[in-house]
């Protein structure tokens, strides 16, 4: 009998066992289960995704709970935490604008808004004259007590929305009091990095907008800002205090009252064909009671004698005008400056006192709208500021050194370091302060002109930037400086922002009356 192979077998057994044999054999027969396998989330991911909770809580919670009403004075006030990559401190005065303080780093930024004047406490000052010499121990009091309140109210806010929404994203109790406690440490870690980085006096240089460029007063002159501005809080009492005069005057703000011992200097540059600067300028000039304006070059485009008109309203800005030829202005744009009334060009280097400051400068020895000089471009402007060094330096041999010196581009400007405590430039079309290897600051203005024509090539207006300095009248030194940016073109911003020279911070060390070792020359 023929043998069966066994493949065959394996089928023929199971019929012939059977109907139960059958059916377990095509069960086991059959694919084995599928077992599905869940992708579990990468530690870093679970991670990312817990923070990104915490910290929209976190905000959330700050927005629905983190503020506080607070009386200051006779004012009511809104204290906010609000979060911020660059911290601070915003006092916000509606409809007269607001104020910011770099008073720390922090990712969390303070809010103080100023809502309204409380009728009843007003009326109550009026009527008592004598409670004034209180109101600022009684408005730090009330600042102070508003700070703590606000602190532990945004710590249960913090926490609660993170908690919340932790609960509403993992849905484990677990979970989103793992949120609620990061948010916690999170929001102690920002407190403690605040206060490590806390600057009492960074009410000495605020930065003012809207309304309130009008009002540079507010913190004071160039002679006792420095030493009526010590400790945050109160002055940011102060500050709150001195606002109820703001609103006292309504649209009538109070003029910068000008301090006899302080010589106030507008420095404007590039102006390049904007008429509407020399209403801005003229406005500075009656606001800030300016003593002399210096213009830093290329108030032309192209220097050509039709241009010249434009010039006109000079004569009529109601101070003393002094002036360097830019790179965009002509022999032609020169001689046309000499014969107006009021202007003083500097060129030759030679030392000219104006309003009790002595100016020495130089013109920019290229003219480049015709493109004519270009080579040796870079050597031509250290020419120009090595003569500018030697004549500043027969100044000081003489014993009648100068104050300020005055070009157009930066290169000529480096070069006079160690012979002038100050040099002005512009060219750049952006402000900028650097103190120089041998101790001279240079100080380089952006366009007061908003870069004339040029605002409309880019993707957005240049803005409009000139500063006023302060100097002392009798060491003739530089006490501070306000930096004034303008929206440009189609824009209607206004920023003020106040400067100190850090050697008349509180705490610092007289200045030597000798340039630092290696000097050149002494200059005062």
């Amino acid at each position: 009998m023929a043998r069966v192979p066994a493949a065959v077998r394996s089928v023929l057994n199971p019929i012939l066992q059977g109907p139960r044999a059958l059916t377990r054999h095509y069960r086991s027969r059959q694919a084995p289960t599928t077992i599905e396998l869940v992708a579990q989330p990468h530690p870093w991911a679970r991670a990312a995704g817990l923070v990104t909770v915490v910290l929209l809580g976190a905000w959330l919670g700050l927005l629905v709970v983190g503020n506080v009403r607070v009386p200051v004075g006779p004012m009511n006030t809104t204290m906010t935490l609000r979060p911020s990559l660059t911290g601070g401190t915003k006092i916000n005065i509606s409809p007269l604008g607001d104020l910011q303080l770099d008073s720390h780093n922090a990712p969390l930024r303070l809010d103080v808004n100023i809502d309204q004047l409380d009728p009843d406490r007003s009326q109550a000052l009026v009527d008592h004259p004598e409670r004034l010499s209180g109101l600022q121990d009684e408005v730090n009091e009330d600042v102070g007590r508003g700070t703590l309140d606000l602190a532990l109210r945004s710590g249960v806010a913090v926490v609660a929305g993170a908690t919340a929404l932790g609960l509403a994203v993992y849905r484990r109790p677990r979970r989103a009091l793992a949120a609620g406690g990061l948010a916690l440490t999170l929001l102690a870690a920002s407190g403690t990095t605040a206060y490590a980085t806390w600057r009492p006096d960074s009410v000495l240089e605020p930065k003012f907008s809207g309304l309130l460029t009008s009002a540079p007063s507010l913190v004071g002159n160039a002679r006792n800002i420095v030493t009526e501005f010590d400790i945050y809080q109160k002055e940011l009492a102060r500050l709150v205090t001195n606002v109820t005069k703001l609103y006292d005057a309504t649209s009538t703000l109070p003029a910068y009252a000008p301090d006899p011992s302080t010589i106030r200097v507008l420095h404007v540059s590039d102006i390049h064909l904007n008429p509407a600067s020399w209403k801005i300028i003229a406005s500075l000039v009656e606001q800030y009671k300016i003593d002399v304006i210096v213009d830093s070059g290329d108030t032309m485009d192209h220097g050509t004698a039709a241009e010249n008109g434009f010039l006109d309203p000079i004569e009529d800005l109601g101070a003393p005008y002094v002036w360097v030829r830019g790179n965009h202005d002509s022999m032609t744009t020169q001689r046309y400056m000499q014969n107006l009334k009021n202007v003083h060009v500097l060129d030759d280097a030679k030392a000219k006192t104006i309003k009790g400051l002595r100016f020495a400068g130089i013109g920019d020895p290229q003219f480049t709208p015709d493109r004519s000089q270009q080579t040796g471009a870079e050597q031509s402007q250290e020419l120009a500021g090595a003569r500018l060094a030697t004549a500043l330096r027969d100044q000081n041999t003489a014993g009648t050194p100068v104050d300020i010196a005055v070009t157009h581009e930066p290169d000529a400007a480096r070069e006079v370091d160690g012979e002038v405590p100050l040099v002005l430039a512009g060219h750049l079309h952006h402000d900028e302060m650097e103190i120089l290897p041998y101790g001279t600051r240079l100080r380089i203005e952006g366009s007061t002109g908003g870069s004339g024509l040029r605002a409309i090539e880019g993707k957005h207006p240049d803005p409009i930037e000139t500063s006023i300095l302060y100097f002392d009248r009798d060491t003739r030194h530089l006490q501070a400086w306000d930096e004034i940016e303008l929206g440009g073109l189609g824009l209607t911003t206004a920023e003020v922002s106040r400067h100190i020279p850090k050697e008349n911070q509180p705490g610092a060390s007289p200045s030597p009356s000798t340039p630092p070792e290696g000097s050149p020359t002494a200059s005062p």
